[in-house]
């Protein structure tokens, strides 16, 4: 929600300075003809609404996906080298398999290297939208080990 505070107040600002402008053109007969440029100011509200929606979208999207169960699985996890649908940057791809080896989960990978075409047993901790947690009880990295610090502030250095 920090991340909006920018557009949220421009928004407050543009409003009231609309509804100003309305309110002073009705109440003060000689000001009423600024009327004119409160949709300058209305414009404004309204860009910084969309503004503020799109900011947003991307943050809302990944906290309601934490509400998407977490799987776990008896199977395998698979290695394999990007191919042509991969990112350029990619470094492969990483899948959790069940155990008749049909794909639960895919992701793509992205590192200094390629990863090795390798598939090895597994027990799984998993999600969708976050990727592997844990494989075979040891931490991937993906969720943090401790309590996050305020605002997740810090987190991203993380390796």
């Amino acid at each position: 929600m920090a991340i909006a505070i920018e557009p949220f107040l421009g928004m407050l600002f543009f409003a009231l300075f609309t509804w100003g402008i309305i309110w002073r053109s009705h109440h003060v007969p000689a000001d009423a003809s600024i009327i004119v440029i409160a949709p300058v100011f209305a414009v404004g509200a309204l860009s910084f609404t969309i503004y503020a929606i799109a900011v947003m979208v991307a943050p809302l999207r990944a906290f309601l996906q934490t509400y998407r169960p977490i799987y776990i699985v008896d199977g395998y996890v698979r290695y394999r080298a990007p191919d042509e649908r991969a990112e350029i940057d990619a470094s492969g791809y990483i899948a959790a398999l069940f155990e008749d080896r049909t794909v639960a989960c895919e992701w793509e990978c992205f590192g200094s290297r390629h990863l090795p075409e390798r598939t090895i047993p597994a027990h799984i901790e998993f999600s969708t939208y976050g990727g592997l947690h844990s494989i075979d009880g040891k931490p991937t990295g993906v969720l943090p080990d401790t309590e996050l610090p305020v605002l997740a502030i810090g987190i991203a250095p993380r390796h």
